[in-house]
Protein backbone atom coordinates (compact mmCIF):
# COMPACT_ATOMS: atom_id res chain seq x y z
CA UNK A 1 0.00 0.00 0.00
CA UNK A 2 1.14 3.55 -0.75
CA UNK A 3 2.24 5.60 2.27
CA UNK A 4 0.76 8.80 0.87
CA UNK A 5 -2.74 9.80 -0.17
CA UNK A 6 -3.72 12.97 -2.00
CA UNK A 7 -7.05 14.42 -0.84
CA UNK A 8 -8.74 16.42 -3.61
CA UNK A 9 -12.07 18.15 -2.84
CA UNK A 10 -14.29 18.68 -5.87
CA UNK A 11 -17.41 20.53 -6.91
CA UNK A 12 -18.14 20.68 -10.64
CA UNK A 13 -14.65 19.65 -11.77
CA UNK A 14 -15.68 17.39 -14.65
CA UNK A 15 -13.34 19.25 -17.00
CA UNK A 16 -10.29 18.54 -14.83
CA UNK A 17 -10.94 15.39 -12.81
CA UNK A 18 -9.77 12.69 -15.21
CA UNK A 19 -6.58 14.51 -16.13
CA UNK A 20 -5.61 15.38 -12.54
CA UNK A 21 -6.19 11.84 -11.27
CA UNK A 22 -4.13 10.34 -14.08
CA UNK A 23 -1.36 12.89 -13.54
CA UNK A 24 -1.06 11.96 -9.85
CA UNK A 25 -1.30 8.21 -10.36
CA UNK A 26 1.29 8.22 -13.14
CA UNK A 27 4.02 9.74 -10.94
CA UNK A 28 7.11 7.59 -10.19
CA UNK A 29 6.16 7.64 -6.49
CA UNK A 30 3.12 5.53 -5.67
CA UNK A 31 0.38 7.79 -4.36
CA UNK A 32 -3.25 7.04 -3.73
CA UNK A 33 -6.00 9.60 -4.41
CA UNK A 34 -9.16 10.36 -2.44
CA UNK A 35 -11.74 12.51 -4.18
CA UNK A 36 -14.17 14.21 -1.78
CA UNK A 37 -17.02 15.32 -4.01
CA UNK A 38 -19.87 17.53 -2.84
CA UNK A 39 -22.50 15.86 -5.03
CA UNK A 40 -21.42 17.79 -8.14
CA UNK A 41 -24.32 18.18 -10.58
CA UNK A 42 -21.90 18.03 -13.53
CA UNK A 43 -21.13 14.32 -12.96
CA UNK A 44 -17.68 14.59 -11.38
CA UNK A 45 -18.34 11.69 -9.00
CA UNK A 46 -19.74 9.54 -11.80
CA UNK A 47 -16.52 10.04 -13.75
CA UNK A 48 -14.45 9.07 -10.72
CA UNK A 49 -16.50 5.88 -10.31
CA UNK A 50 -15.76 5.02 -13.95
CA UNK A 51 -12.05 5.59 -13.36
CA UNK A 52 -12.08 3.32 -10.32
CA UNK A 53 -12.45 0.41 -12.72
CA UNK A 54 -9.00 1.32 -14.09
CA UNK A 55 -7.50 2.16 -10.65
CA UNK A 56 -9.40 -0.11 -8.21
CA UNK A 57 -6.87 0.07 -5.38
CA UNK A 58 -5.40 3.55 -5.91
CA UNK A 59 -8.44 5.76 -6.46
CA UNK A 60 -11.02 6.33 -3.73
CA UNK A 61 -14.21 8.38 -3.61
CA UNK A 62 -16.22 9.95 -0.81
CA UNK A 63 -19.44 11.67 -1.91
CA UNK A 64 -21.13 14.18 0.37
CA UNK A 65 -24.74 15.13 -0.08
CA UNK A 66 -24.26 18.87 -0.58
CA UNK A 67 -21.69 21.63 -1.03
CA UNK A 68 -20.50 22.28 2.52
CA UNK A 69 -17.24 24.17 2.16
CA UNK A 70 -13.60 23.46 1.48
CA UNK A 71 -12.64 23.01 5.12
CA UNK A 72 -15.28 20.41 5.92
CA UNK A 73 -14.37 18.52 2.74
CA UNK A 74 -10.74 18.32 3.79
CA UNK A 75 -11.63 17.32 7.35
CA UNK A 76 -13.75 14.49 5.99
CA UNK A 77 -10.86 13.45 3.76
CA UNK A 78 -8.32 13.64 6.58
CA UNK A 79 -10.45 11.43 8.83
CA UNK A 80 -10.85 8.90 6.03
CA UNK A 81 -7.10 8.88 5.36
CA UNK A 82 -6.20 8.45 9.03
CA UNK A 83 -8.68 5.61 9.46
CA UNK A 84 -7.14 3.83 6.45
CA UNK A 85 -3.58 4.00 7.79
CA UNK A 86 -1.80 6.51 5.53
CA UNK A 87 1.40 8.09 6.87
CA UNK A 88 1.42 11.18 4.63
CA UNK A 89 -1.76 13.07 3.77
CA UNK A 90 -1.75 15.73 1.06
CA UNK A 91 -4.05 18.62 0.13
CA UNK A 92 -4.27 19.53 -3.54
CA UNK A 93 -6.68 21.36 -5.85
CA UNK A 94 -8.27 19.59 -8.80
CA UNK A 95 -7.67 22.36 -11.33
CA UNK A 96 -3.89 22.00 -11.98
CA UNK A 97 -3.10 25.24 -10.14
CA UNK A 98 -0.95 22.86 -8.10
CA UNK A 99 1.49 20.89 -10.25
CA UNK A 100 1.17 17.16 -9.43
CA UNK A 101 4.92 16.77 -9.99
CA UNK A 102 5.49 18.88 -6.87
CA UNK A 103 3.87 16.21 -4.69
CA UNK A 104 7.18 14.39 -4.65
CA UNK A 105 8.96 17.54 -3.38
CA UNK A 106 6.49 17.88 -0.52
CA UNK A 107 6.83 14.20 0.35
CA UNK A 108 10.64 14.49 0.34
CA UNK A 109 10.45 17.46 2.74
CA UNK A 110 8.36 15.44 5.22
CA UNK A 111 10.55 12.36 4.84
CA UNK A 112 13.53 14.60 5.66
CA UNK A 113 12.14 15.95 8.92
CA UNK A 114 9.26 18.33 8.24
CA UNK A 115 5.94 17.69 9.94
CA UNK A 116 4.08 19.94 7.50
CA UNK A 117 5.41 20.78 4.03
CA UNK A 118 3.79 23.75 2.28
CA UNK A 119 3.89 24.28 -1.47
CA UNK A 120 4.76 27.96 -1.22
CA UNK A 121 4.11 30.64 -3.83
CA UNK A 122 6.01 33.34 -1.93
CA UNK A 123 9.00 31.75 -0.17
CA UNK A 124 11.25 32.51 -3.16
CA UNK A 125 9.83 35.66 -4.71
CA UNK A 126 6.32 35.69 -6.19
CA UNK A 127 5.73 32.57 -8.28
CA UNK A 128 2.20 32.91 -9.63
CA UNK A 129 1.18 32.50 -13.28
CA UNK A 130 -2.00 33.81 -14.97
CA UNK A 131 -3.42 35.66 -11.96
CA UNK A 132 -4.44 39.32 -12.34
CA UNK A 133 -2.23 41.68 -10.36
CA UNK A 134 -5.12 42.50 -8.00
CA UNK A 135 -5.44 38.88 -6.92
CA UNK A 136 -1.67 38.43 -6.54
CA UNK A 137 -1.57 41.48 -4.26
CA UNK A 138 -4.59 40.27 -2.28
CA UNK A 139 -3.04 36.85 -1.72
CA UNK A 140 0.44 38.17 -0.94
CA UNK A 141 -0.67 40.80 1.55
CA UNK A 142 -3.10 38.34 3.14
CA UNK A 143 -0.06 36.29 4.11
CA UNK A 144 1.67 39.41 5.45
CA UNK A 145 -1.44 40.14 7.53
CA UNK A 146 -1.52 36.58 8.87
CA UNK A 147 2.15 36.74 9.88
CA UNK A 148 1.58 40.03 11.73
CA UNK A 149 -1.41 38.72 13.70
CA UNK A 150 -0.30 35.16 14.44
CA UNK A 151 3.48 35.37 14.61
CA UNK A 152 3.90 32.47 12.18
CA UNK A 153 7.02 32.85 10.04
CA UNK A 154 5.33 31.50 6.94
CA UNK A 155 5.58 33.36 3.63
CA UNK A 156 2.48 31.71 2.11
CA UNK A 157 0.02 31.43 4.99
CA UNK A 158 -3.01 30.84 2.74
CA UNK A 159 -1.43 28.07 0.65
CA UNK A 160 -3.63 25.06 -0.04
CA UNK A 161 -0.99 22.65 -1.35
CA UNK A 162 0.42 20.74 1.60
CA UNK A 163 1.68 17.46 3.00
CA UNK A 164 1.03 16.46 6.60
CA UNK A 165 2.64 13.68 8.54
CA UNK A 166 -0.21 11.69 10.08
CA UNK A 167 1.01 12.62 13.59
CA UNK A 168 0.06 16.25 12.91
CA UNK A 169 -3.52 15.46 11.98
CA UNK A 170 -3.80 13.06 14.91
CA UNK A 171 -2.66 15.82 17.28
CA UNK A 172 -5.14 18.40 15.93
CA UNK A 173 -8.72 17.91 17.05
CA UNK A 174 -10.33 17.95 13.61
CA UNK A 175 -13.80 18.26 15.14
CA UNK A 176 -12.80 21.67 16.52
CA UNK A 177 -11.86 23.18 13.15
CA UNK A 178 -13.95 26.33 12.86
CA UNK A 179 -13.54 27.63 9.34
CA UNK A 180 -14.78 26.28 6.02
CA UNK A 181 -13.28 28.61 3.37
CA UNK A 182 -9.69 29.68 2.83
CA UNK A 183 -9.46 30.61 6.52
CA UNK A 184 -9.35 26.83 6.99
CA UNK A 185 -5.89 26.81 5.40
CA UNK A 186 -4.67 29.41 7.87
CA UNK A 187 -6.29 27.63 10.82
CA UNK A 188 -4.64 24.30 10.04
CA UNK A 189 -1.20 25.91 9.82
CA UNK A 190 -1.76 27.86 13.03
CA UNK A 191 -2.91 24.80 14.97
CA UNK A 192 0.21 22.94 13.80
CA UNK A 193 2.35 25.97 14.67
CA UNK A 194 1.07 26.31 18.26
CA UNK A 195 1.73 22.59 18.80
CA UNK A 196 5.36 23.21 17.76
CA UNK A 197 5.33 20.99 14.68
CA UNK A 198 8.07 21.70 12.16
CA UNK A 199 6.63 23.58 9.18
CA UNK A 200 8.73 23.85 6.02
CA UNK A 201 7.98 25.81 2.84
CA UNK A 202 8.86 24.26 -0.51
CA UNK A 203 8.94 26.74 -3.42
CA UNK A 204 6.47 25.98 -6.21
CA UNK A 205 5.04 27.76 -9.23
CA UNK A 206 1.29 28.29 -8.92
CA UNK A 207 -0.67 28.43 -12.19
CA UNK A 208 -4.27 29.65 -12.26
CA UNK A 209 -6.89 27.24 -13.55
CA UNK A 210 -7.64 27.20 -17.28
CA UNK A 211 -10.79 25.04 -17.05
CA UNK A 212 -13.79 25.29 -14.74
CA UNK A 213 -14.71 28.12 -12.39
CA UNK A 214 -12.96 29.49 -9.31
CA UNK A 215 -14.77 29.01 -5.98
CA UNK A 216 -13.39 32.28 -4.51
CA UNK A 217 -15.98 34.70 -3.12
CA UNK A 218 -16.23 37.81 -1.00
CA UNK A 219 -17.58 35.77 1.90
CA UNK A 220 -14.52 33.53 1.85
CA UNK A 221 -12.24 36.58 2.01
CA UNK A 222 -14.19 38.11 4.90
CA UNK A 223 -14.03 34.83 6.82
CA UNK A 224 -10.26 34.79 6.44
CA UNK A 225 -9.80 38.39 7.59
CA UNK A 226 -11.92 37.98 10.72
CA UNK A 227 -10.86 34.39 11.29
CA UNK A 228 -7.19 35.25 11.81
CA UNK A 229 -8.06 37.58 14.67
CA UNK A 230 -10.37 34.96 16.19
CA UNK A 231 -7.61 32.34 16.04
CA UNK A 232 -5.17 34.63 17.81
CA UNK A 233 -7.71 35.50 20.52
CA UNK A 234 -8.49 31.83 21.11
CA UNK A 235 -4.77 31.15 21.54
CA UNK A 236 -4.42 34.03 24.01
CA UNK A 237 -7.31 32.70 26.09
CA UNK A 238 -6.17 29.05 25.76
CA UNK A 239 -9.24 28.02 23.78
CA UNK A 240 -7.53 26.91 20.59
Amino acid sequence: MAQGIVVIPTFNEIENIEAIVKAVLSLPTSFHVLIVDDNSPDGTATKVKEMQEEYPTQLHLKVRMKKSGLGTAYVAGFKWALSHGYDYIFEMDADFSHNPNDLEKLLAACENGADVAIGSRYSNGVNVVNWPLSRVLLSYFASVYVRMITGMKIADATAGFKCYRRQVLEAINLDQIKFVGYAFQIEMKYRAFVKNFKIVEVPIIFTDRTKGQSKMSGGIIREAVVGVIMLRLRKIFNRL
